[in-house]
């Protein structure tokens, strides 16, 4: 089997430069790299992923319960892997490279539950995604840790500069500040490594970020 390294955290929290800029340093040595981006937004199986964050099931993430939530994304994860990437993850020399993964709902619908119910919710995804659906678990998680006024701010920003609608995830403080808690919680429950990219707010140059994320990646390559 390939080995998996998942980038993820809250929206703003610089994921798809790291993701990038990972890539390109490992595939620059020679390391034979699948890139895989979620949600597959121009894929068939994303369908209800885009129903649910453009607002088509309720104005406010809360409007969708955790468990139909992860299991719309868990669903455009599967189609993905059953049509473009089992056989590298089949294959020991690539290594997979996910900007999100299944870790996003240890995230974003984990924050939708009581803080009793997390530890239940953590095991269930983990057999949903890992176990009856049989996508690769994460050899290593990059948690991408930015404060929840840093994220609704950046992604604020990139809105105005790009175009692009924000999403109900996006728009929402409350959700954004709880889904930062969940993810503190699920990365040390999991064992992600952390990456705290904005300490005191003021976000790292993302070639600071990239070194501590490079050197994550490093110690695992080192030991296999």
């Amino acid at each position: 089997m390939g080995r998996l390294i998942a980038i993820d955290g809250l929206d703003g929290s610089g994921k798809h430069t790291q993701f990038s800029l990972i890539a390109d340093a490992l595939e620059a040595r020679g390391v034979r790299v699948k890139r895989l981006e979620f949600p597959v937004y121009d894929s068939e199986g994303s369908a209800l992923v885009r129903l649910y964050l453009g607002g088509g099931l309720g104005s406010s993430p809360d409007d969708t319960n955790a468990y139909a939530a992860s299991i719309f994304f868990a669903a455009d994860r599967y189609v993905s892997f059953v049509t473009d990437w089992r056989d590298d993850a089949r294959d020991p020399d690539t290594l997979l490279l996910a900007d999100r993964y299944a870790t996003a709902n240890a995230i974003h619908q984990l924050s939708k539950l009581p803080r009793d119910e997390w530890d239940g919710f953590l095991a269930w995804q983990a057999e949903l995604e890992y176990g009856k659906l049989t996508l690769p678990s994460p050899d290593l998680v990059l948690f991408l840790e930015v404060p929840p006024e840093v994220s609704y701010e950046m992604a604020k920003s990139r809105s105005a500069e790009t175009g692009r609608r924000r999403d109900i995830h996006e728009l929402d403080r409350d959700y954004i500040s709880r889904s930062h808690e969940a993810g503190v919680y699920a990365a040390e429950k999991l064992g992600w490594a952390t990456v705290h990219c904005a300490p005191g707010g003021v976000m790292r140059t993302r070639e600071d970020i990239f070194a501590e994320c490079m050197a994550r990646v490093d110690a695992l390559l080192d030991t296999n």
